[in-house]
């Protein structure tokens, strides 16, 4: 019976052997896990370049895309990496609804930042409450990770006068940072922060169009023919310019004697700027020229023609080349 005895006892002692050993591993683990995630010695710094969009012309009506790399550096982390909560505000010319540029007499061009680059994904902020929340993403807890920040100027601004445009962002990016096995972002913890600006230049700029003035059908050239035509014109907001006419293929120098050809016979007509054709439209700067301001919205100017009596040549089609020239 003793023999036996023996014999059942010891399956039992291997049994609460193999119990302890694993208590003390799980005790090993728990230990390992406790120690790197209460570690407190990770230190991170971010940098951040400015967002420039460079030069743009706003007539265009089309957006403007551009790019900053933001680098986040981060030593004495434990091994299992670094969670960063990075948030951007609206910077210095922004309000709690939309990110803008200060420009001349405080105009605003519009803008925004972005975490994805088909820019869909608003990069806001949970420090003050911009888009509701920032970006998280977890880092190596020791080295240098860069960030891209994809940023848009939106389009339909043509109304932005030239001149150069800015917004400064003091303390932001702002970054809060912890072991990466915390809660999710918004977190605790530690944090760091740089300060950077967005800019871009609206260049001056105007663009013209122009429909064809036609006289129509005429039998006889014993009366005044007349017609108009129209010229599209738009200049940058509060840009003056001014539109001259040439003086056709004929190079006339008198803008009431242009001439239509058809080979060697011509129509002799002007080109003037008032519906009585008392105006003449030429190109002699301050003379005979028309003068605006760019609104940043198309501008309708009227041409107004006029086919003088005289003598009728040989019935054909008549016609001219004007070279029209915005200056600004």
């Amino acid at each position: 019976m003793q023999g036996a005895k023996d014999r059942v006892s010891f399956p039992f002692r291997r049994r609460n052997s193999a119990c302890r050993s694993l208590v003390k591993a799980l005790c090993c683990l728990v230990s390992l896990l406790v120690c790197d995630v209460g570690a407190s010695a990770q230190t991170c710094t971010v940098s951040m370049p400015a967002v420039a969009f460079g030069s743009v012309n706003v007539l265009t009506g089309t957006a403007v895309d551009t790019t900053s790399t933001m680098t986040v550096s981060c030593t004495g982390g434990g091994a299992f990496g670094i969670r960063l909560c990075i948030s951007l505000g609206v910077g210095s010319a922004g309000d709690t609804s939309s990110r803008q540029l200060t420009g001349p007499s405080s105009a605003k061009l519009r803008y925004d930042l972005y975490s994805d680059s088909a820019r869909t994904l608003l990069w806001g902020s949970w420090q003050t409450g911009y888009d509701t929340s920032g970006v998280q993403l977890d880092v190596p807890a020791n080295g240098s990770t860069p960030v891209t920040v994809n940023a848009g100027l939106l389009g339909s601004q043509q109304t932005a006068a030239a001149g150069s445009y800015s917004s400064t962002f003091t303390a932001n990016p702002f970054i809060q940072y912890a072991n990466r096995f915390i809660a999710a972002c918004p977190t605790g913890g530690k944090t760091t922060s740089t300060s950077t600006s967005a800019t871009a230049t609206v260049l001056s700029s105007c663009n013209v169009s122009a429909t064809t003035l036609n006289f129509g059908t005429a039998s006889v050239l014993t009366h005044n023919v007349d017609a108009t035509s129209s010229l599209s014109v738009q200049c940058s907001n509060s840009l003056p310019y001014t539109v001259a006419l040439n003086g056709g293929n004929s190079g006339a120098t008198d803008p009431t004697q242009r001439k239509m050809a058809n080979g060697a016979a011509q129509i002799t007509y002007g080109l003037y700027r008032d519906p009585a054709r008392t105006l003449p439209w030429g190109s002699t700067t301050g003379s005979n020229t028309a003068a605006g301001t760019g609104t940043g919205a198309a501008q309708a100017l009227t041409v107004y023609g006029r086919v003088s009596a005289q003598t009728t040549p040989a019935p054909a089609t008549y016609q001219d080349t004007i070279v029209v020239t915005i200056t600004y």
